[in-house]
This record gives C-alpha cells, sequence and structure tokens, in this order.
C-alpha cells in the first residue's frame, strides 16, 4: 500500500501506534476507536483517547467495503458525525492545544494514515 501524503495543520503531526513514542511528540492522541492490536497503554504512551472524533462503527464497517469507491461520501460523512457537540468540544481543546503547546501529535494505527479518517480530521483541525 502506497502511503497517501497529507495536509497537516501548523502544531500537530500523525504518527503510527506501532513507531515508538518520542519526546518530541508532545500531547499524544489515539484516533482509532479500536487499541492498537499488540500495543501496551504503557508504550504507546497516549495521553487522550479520542474515541468521539473517530468514525462509528457503522461508518467504519461501511467505508472498508469499498474504500476508494467512498472516500468521497466517507468524508462528507465523517465531518457530519464531527458536528456532534462532544466531538466539536475535542476538535477545539486540540487545536487550542496546538496553538499554545505545540506539538500534538495524533496516533493512529492504520497502515496508511493519508488514506483513511485522519486527513477528515485534520482538514477540520486546520480551519
Amino acid at each position: 500500500m502506497t502511503d497517501t501524503p497529507l495536509t497537516i495543520p501548523s502544531g500537530f503531526q500523525v504518527k503510527r501506534a506501532y513507531e515508538a513514542p518520542e519526546p518530541a511528540d508532545g500531547y499524544r492522541v489515539l484516533v482509532d476507536r479500536l487499541w492498537p492490536r499488540g500495543v501496551t497503554k504503557s508504550a504507546a504512551r497516549i495521553d487522550e483517547w479520542a474515541k468521539d472524533i473517530t468514525p462509528s462503527s457503522e461508518l467504519r464497517h461501511w467505508f472498508h467495503e469499498d474504500p476508494p469507491g467512498r472516500r468521497d461520501e466517507f468524508a462528507d460523512r465523517l465531518r457530519e458525525e464531527l458536528f456532534a457537540p462532544a466531538a466539536h468540544e475535542i476538535l477545539v481543546r486540540l487545536r487550542g492545544l496546538a496553538r499554545t503547546n505545540p506539538p500534538v501529535t495524533l496516533v493512529t494505527a492504520v497502515k496508511d494514515p493519508g488514506s483513511s479518517h485522519v486527513p477528515v480530521i485534520l482538514d477540520i483541525l486546520g480551519e
């Protein structure tokens, strides 16, 4: 699988959950609904597990049936989910953290973050 490039707003960075945490990661936020397989909580050094800004289980399963064919509609549907008050609150707080105490590292287990939910989250964080 080819890594799809990401547009990352200032103050943020993205790392895979299987990469070793580093002090330069700053505040580490897991942006997956499921905990990464084979990664212990102590090894991951996750500061926050932001399940409310991840795709719902239904949307995630629907998307995985045909990722290339459903990418645009997936992004639209995820944006709708991110209008929920709990998601909005997290996104506003993460934007503030990235401005005042960067970086905020979005951590994900997906093989190609650029072809997942991560670009949608980054796009909203950059608004």
